[in-house]
Order: C-alpha cells, then sequence, then structure tokens
C-alpha cells in the first residue's frame, strides 16, 4: 500500500461480461433500487442512491488473495500521485523500457518493472505533480 498509494475514497473494480472487461468505480447501492431507475429511463450515472466504496486494508487484502480484482485512482485531488505506470506492448517493448527505466535512474527516481495483463508496466514510487 506504500507503494501503490491512491486516493482512498474509492476504487474501480475490474469486470467481465459479453466477452468485454473493464474497470468500473466501485458503488454501495441497492440494485433494486437502481433496476427501477432505471426503467424510468435513469442511467447509471444520473442515480442519486449510489456511495462510493471506500478503499479498505480489507479490499487491498482481497486483492492481493485474489477474490477480486481492483484499480486505484492515483491522481489525488490536488493533481499530484505517488506513482507513475506506463504500458509497453509493441514487439520493442524491452528497449523501451530500459531507456525509461534509464531516465529514472538518472534522476535517481525509484523504478520498479511489472508484467501487467497486456504487456510491462514501470512503476516510479516517487510523488510528482502532474501537468
Amino acid at each position: 500500500m506504500s507503494l501503490f498509494k491512491g486516493r482512498n475514497d474509492i476504487y474501480a473494480r475490474r469486470w467481465e461480461k459479453d466477452g468485454r472487461n473493464g474497470y468500473s468505480p466501485a458503488y454501495q447501492l441497492t440494485w433494486q433500487e437502481f433496476a427501477a431507475f432505471k426503467a424510468k429511463g435513469g442511467k447509471f450515472s444520473d442515480f442519486p442512491n449510489k456511495k462510493p466504496l471506500l478503499l479498505t486494508t480489507e479490499v487491498i487484502q482481497d486483492h492481493l488473495n485474489g477474490t477480486q480484482t481492483i484499480g486505484i485512482y492515483p491522481l489525488f485531488t490536488d493533481n499530484t500521485s505517488h506513482f507513475i505506470a506506463a504500458d509497453f506492448d509493441k514487439e520493442n517493448w524491452k528497449e523501451e523500457s530500459r531507456a525509461l527505466i534509464n531516465i529514472w535512474e538518472k534522476y535517481k527516481i525509484p523504478a520498479y518493472l511489472e508484467r501487467s495483463r497486456s504487456g510491462i508496466s514501470k512503476i516510479s514510487s516517487r510523488k510528482a505533480q502532474l501537468f
């Protein structure tokens, strides 16, 4: 949790449906109430009775145990971030990721290499102002 520090007032859950997948914000709501709202033409984005779920140590533990896959929102409300992640999916991912790590090492920014679902990600633990 110290490396992947992000917002704790909300997180995303991974979903899969009809051959598609993605991440969506995690909310607490009554699905029957939402179904009635939707039946009247309402959209989820306009549904007033949903509450963002907090990112807790239990949620992180479930993620690490493999019982749910989550994502965090790394951009804080003050436009800073504790880490940077970059995805490299093309055939030259090794060269590109090594070049980025070399730049970060030059500026003494800690870098970590992680294999993601789609390729390779580089993660920096440095808090940086994003523009």
